[in-house]
């Protein structure tokens, strides 16, 4: 059963009770950025290095995150190259963040899309390093099966361009990513509502990872919740094994024994 405490997400032999991964970007304040994290339930946060305060002498988003409560994934959002990319997820662990990363290489400013080619380039070296990369990118099997190949420790591949909130638009290819590499596959980018996160869920994806949909949200600690229940219901509702879709009706009464 999903719902038991044996069902839980394993990467790189790291166990996490959530399946769902949030950021920690354009909240309101430092306050809320903590109160929907804690109302999301999520284990994994992702910090983007480039735009955090390291010099802990001043007010820090880090200084509102519990390192034993939480698991740090710095982030490289911001870079466009693999030198870059590398030189951030350095940075971050000498900084005593996490050497657990999130990759990005982003391709161009206007649709925040990867660059592949950057990305192979930039996990090759962070894995050979002793890093654990988990990259964002497109939701393409081959690329996916190259990454995997590479060493890395899950796949992240887009639903939608960052921060659009289309949700899920290409779920085909999520699913033949599924079949085709072994390591956790997470959706990450693109939710804007709980039914997205749901459906993610519910293709079989192993977790969601999310931050504007919740904090751009009218009220980020309602949807915090509102998307900790969703992951939780996707997960259940593809664990239990939903009916098959027809085209023509099915009676839910048996018509064996009806009155005459």
């Amino acid at each position: 059963m999903a719902g038991n405490a044996d069902d839980k997400l394993i990467i790189a032999g790291r166990e996490f009770k959530s399946r769902l991964m949030v950021g920690t970007g354009k909240y309101a304040s430092f306050k809320q950025t903590a109160e929907a994290l804690e109302a999301s339930g999520a284990e994994i946060i992702t910090v983007a290095v480039r735009r955090v305060n390291l010099d802990r002498s001043k007010e820090s988003l880090l200084d509102y995150i519990d390192p034993k409560k939480y698991t740090l994934l710095p982030n490289t959002a911001g870079c466009y190259t693999a030198e870059d990319a590398i030189r951030t997820c350095r940075l971050a662990r000498e900084a005593g963040m996490s050497d657990f990363v999130k990759l990005e290489v982003l391709g161009d400013e206007k649709t925040l899309f990867p660059d592949n080619e950057q990305l192979l380039a930039a996990a090759k070296v962070l894995v050979a390093e002793g890093f654990t990369v988990l990259p964002y990118c497109s939701d393409d099997v081959i690329l996916c099966k190259k990454l995997e190949d590479l060493g890395c420790a899950a796949v992240m591949p887009l639903g939608a361009p960052i921060g659009s909130g289309l949700g899920i638009r290409n779920p085909y290819n999520i699913r033949i990513i599924m079949e085709n590499v072994s390591v956790p596959v997470i959706v990450d980018a693109g939710v804007g509502s709980a039914s997205d996160a749901a459906i993610a869920m519910e293709l079989g994806c192993d977790g969601v990872l999310m931050n504007t949909a919740i904090a751009c949200a009218q009220d980020p600690i309602a949807m915090a919740r509102a998307m900790k229940l969703a992951v939780e219901a996707g997960r259940l509702s593809y664990k239990a094994g939903r009916i098959p879709r027809k085209l023509y009706a099915n009676a839910s009464s048996p018509l064996d024994g009806m009155i005459s």
